[in-house]
């Protein structure tokens, strides 16, 4: 045989066996996986619940018109942005009329109270009448008691004939005149107490028009007010919608023709923001946050969490979900609202913002990365008949009746990792805590060091138990687009 055919036959030789290698190889290879795997550690874990909204004061409030009608600014007295005093006069409105029917009626006191004071004076004047009478008639009387004593001393001194008639008669007619002159001044005197009765029901109609015109001051002054914006509150002007000479109309609910200004007290600055509804059952008062708002890049604020909503607010509409006369399955979120503890002074109302709530920390406990947590129902978990050969249960559960628990029992869903075991990878039931940004909390199924299934998504989502695996930690390649 020549040289050359000698050749050839080698070669076809080693090109048989590498191929018969290369299949057996393949062969092995058949149903490995290649997975990406991390081990489970222990290390302090935060849960976070992290949700968006803006800066707002805790305490505002919108100042607008209160005076009956559309109203015309005639004066702004501040600017947007000034600090303002508690009861500080802000802006006026017209009040021409107003202003007149309070002059009118100052006017109309003043004559109710000039004709009170008349009237007094008269019942002053009365009073002293009514004295000067009165002591008149004791005068008088004291007089008829005197001219009575010598009245009767002169009738027995006239029976006994020791003075004259013309004496006598004297006598008695000077004590019938003292008589009659008490009469006389007793019926000035009633005459005068009828009129000072008169003078006093006068001073009492006199002085309840003066009350009368004062309550009715009072009013009308109370209109006027109604045309001057004072603060509530101290604190700064953040919203200034409107200038002098503009009308603004009085109870029209979230128009921009009824808001003259913003009042917000800037002592305590909030981050109102909106947990969604999964997140809100972790959240609890005085919880701490992070804040961060976005045009203060790079800066972050602490905070505790000092209000918790108890209505849902749709996501879409932005409204509390009993305001909805129809049942929604949609998305919705709950306020939550954190107090800044130290707020700059930069900072204003309105400024979108992040606040990143802390809801439980854990010390040194076990961890493990959350993609790595998978579900698996209870019947896929069954070790699966080899080579062909039927189990023992599937023959005696062939053409028996399907029992309804076991099937119920079947479908139960775990919750647990794939656990790397020589060159498979074990389903292994585990139980979580608290769950941080990229790591959840395990208190039970697993040990410091186990090494686990990580990656890659796909794979964790379809692999079945006792999988015979291949590890391929190394980093992913970047092709160019």
């Amino acid at each position: 045989m020549k040289t050359k055919w000698k050749i050839l036959i080698i070669l076809g030789l080693l090109v048989t066996i590498a191929g018969g290698v290369y299949a057996s190889i393949q062969y092995k290879k058949r149903g490995i996986i290649t997975v990406q795997t991390g081990k489970a550690i222990r290390q302090d874990l935060a849960a976070v619940v992290t949700a968006s909204g803006e800066i707002k004061p805790r305490n505002y409030v919108n100042i607008g018109a209160n005076a009956m009608g559309p109203r015309q600014i005639t004066e702004i007295l501040v600017k947007e942005g000034e600090v303002v005093k508690h009861g500080q006069l802000l802006a006026k409105l017209e009040a021409v009329q107003s202003q007149a029917d309070v002059t009118a009626q100052k006017a109309a006191i003043s004559s109710a109270d000039a004709e009170s004071s008349a009237s007094e004076a008269a019942v002053n004047a009365a009073d002293e009448n009514l004295k000067t009478l009165q002591a008149s008639i004791d005068r008088a009387k004291a007089e008829v008691e005197r001219s009575r004593l010598s009245f009767e001393r002169a009738e027995l001194l006239y029976k006994e004939e020791l003075i004259a008639r013309q004496e006598f008669d004297l006598r008695k007619a000077e004590y019938d005149g003292l008589r009659a002159g008490v009469r006389e001044a007793e019926a000035r005197l009633v005459q005068a107490r009828a009129q000072r009765q008169q003078f006093a029901a006068q001073l009492g109609a006199a002085q309840k028009r003066v009350t009368q015109s004062q309550a009715g001051l009072a009013r009308l002054a109370d209109v006027l007010e109604k045309h001057y914006s004072y603060s509530p509150l101290n604190g700064v002007v953040t919203n200034l919608p409107v200038r002098v000479g503009e009308t603004v109309v009085p109870g029209i609910q979230n128009s921009a023709a009824s808001l003259i200004m913003t009042i917000a007290d800037m002592s305590l600055i909030t981050a109102e923001v909106k947990v969604d509804e999964t997140d809100i059952v972790n959240v609890k008062l005085d919880q701490i946050a992070d804040i961060t708002v976005d045009a203060m890049p790079n800066r972050t604020f602490k905070g505790h969490v000092i209000e918790i909503g108890n209505t849902a607010i749709l996501r879409s509409t932005g409204l509390a979900a009993s305001q909805s006369n129809i049942s929604s399955q949609e998305a919705k979120d709950f306020k939550v609202v954190v107090a800044l503890d130290n707020a700059p002074e930069d900072i204003r109302p309105g400024l979108s913002c992040t606040a990143k709530i802390t809801t439980a920390t854990r010390q040194k406990v076990l961890t493990i990365p959350i993609q790595a947590l998978t579900i698996r129902q209870k019947g896929d978990l069954e070790p699966k008949p080899k080579d062909g050969k039927e189990t023992k249960a599937a023959k005696e559960g062939k053409g028996a009746v399907i029992d309804p628990a076991v099937e119920k029992a079947k479908k139960e869903e775990i919750q647990g990792v794939f656990v790397i075991s020589g060159e498979k990878a074990e389903f292994r039931k585990v139980d979580t805590g608290i769950t941080g940004a990229t790591d959840i909390e395990v208190t039970t199924g697993l040990k410091d060091g186990d090494e686990i299934v990580t990656g890659s998504y796909k794979v964790i989502r379809t692999m079945r138990n006792e999988a015979k695996i291949k590890v391929d930690n190394k980093a992913p390649v970047k092709t160019e687009s």
